[in-house]
């Protein structure tokens, strides 16, 4: 995957605490759950990228791109970042390309995200056949008063991330680097109508109410896909 720059906007985290052996079973070997207050996570994120284009390029050439994903937090060999067990996304060409050069569980779905009295309307349909339907449609929002997440706190283990990991067809981990300003975060409040996200990767839907974190959003570039040594 070449280099990336884009911008993400409109970010909601919805995140839940997981057991730890869950998480386990659903991941390769090579990836290690990693704990935060003695639990692994689960992060259902709503959001849309905007001017994705090749590092290096104009922001006017970039396209939007809105999506959804949902990942966990994991170490290979102690060093920690983000596994994603599915990204649903508006665009043929960019799953097709996630997959193929990055290896990434990319689907291609009908994904509209609007700004509506303060709110964000977001509805993600899976349309590729052959796997499983995942729907996802929800209102969110800030609430509060922004603030950036405070070193070694919750919201920052959850949000600020700069690496994913992945892993090819033939069993190797390749990781991507990302880089991005903090975080300018809100509470956040959710109503959200329909989620099968966990059902369509294998998981129970977790108890509880999820603890929520809104962005207005920050720009990212991102580096080529590398191979684990």
């Amino acid at each position: 995957m070449l280099p990336l720059a884009f911008g993400w906007q409109n970010v909601l985290f919805a995140n839940w605490p997981v057991d730890g052996d869950v998480l386990d079973a659903h991941l390769p070997d090579a990836f290690a759950v990693q704990e935060f207050d003695g639990t692994g996570w689960l992060t259902v994120v709503p959001f849309t990228n905007v001017d994705t284009r090749p590092r290096g390029l104009p922001a006017w050439l970039g396209l939007p791109l809105p999506e959804l994903n949902l990942r966990t937090y994991v170490t290979v060999d102690g060093e920690p970042g983000v596994y994603f067990f599915s990204l649903d996304a508006d665009s043929l060409l960019a799953t097709i390309a996630a997959r193929l050069t990055h290896h990434l569980p990319y689907y291609n779905a009908d994904v509209d995200i609007d700004w509506v009295d303060g709110r964000v309307e977001f509805s993600s349909y899976r349309r590729q056949p052959g796997d499983r339907p995942a729907h996802y449609r929800a209102t969110y929002w800030p609430t509060g008063e922004p603030f950036e997440s405070e070193p070694g706190s919750r919201a920052e283990f959850l949000t600020e991330r700069r690496r994913l990991y992945t892993q090819a067809p033939d069993g190797s981990v390749r990781y991507t680097d990302v880089d991005h300003p903090p975080w300018t975060l809100y509470p956040a409040e959710a109503d959200v109508e329909v989620n099968t996200l966990f059902e369509a990767n294998g998981f129970d839907h977790p108890g509880g109410d999820p603890l929520l974190l809104f962005s207005p959003g920050t720009e990212v570039t991102t580096t080529r896909s590398r191979r684990w040594d």
